[in-house]
């Protein structure tokens, strides 16, 4: 299956915004993370993703169907924020976020270090990410009774 990366327009943030919903929905109901989960986000949050001067919202395209979204920003000019990541239900599971790190990491060469943060719950996200390289930190964060975020970085 094709994937392919495409910069994020003010004009695309409803329909980002609409699949970010979705796919953060289901976690939502899981773990009660309102202060924390996307699927609580307003499209304002999202238009402030697309605009950022220090990166941006890419849009994830299989087949040119607008399947998912990535944000990546850079904290430095060599270390690299992925937050968030989201694929539609119904797209998960075919490969497209391995392919989607692997695209967005190529893009950015002179990244030194990528880091990421993921609910410690929710095992495929933590497997996915340590299939593509990416380390605990050790450093993890209680949201609730529920979830607990945790952190990965990976050293290029």
């Amino acid at each position: 299956m094709e994937v392919r990366l495409e910069k994020a327009t003010n004009q695309d943030a409803q329909s980002i915004f609409n699949i970010q919903v979705e796919a953060f929905m289901p976690l939502l109901n899981t773990y009660k993370d309102s202060e924390t989960n996307p699927a609580n986000e307003t499209i304002e949050r999202v238009q402030k993703r697309i605009n950022r001067a220090d990166g941006g919202f890419y849009k994830i395209l299989t087949e040119d169907k607008l399947v998912g979204a990535i944000c990546v920003y850079w904290k430095e000019d060599v270390q690299f924020w992925i937050s968030p990541m989201f694929i539609l239900p119904s797209s998960q599971g075919k490969g497209i976020a391995q392919k989607t790190i692997l695209l967005v990491e190529e893009m950015f060469p002179q990244a030194e270090s990528w880091e990421l943060a993921t609910l410690l719950e929710e095992e495929r996200n933590c497997h996915l990410y340590e299939k593509m390289g990416y380390s605990k930190t050790g450093i993890s964060k209680k949201l609730n009774d529920h979830a607990t975020l945790i952190f990965y970085k990976k050293i290029c």
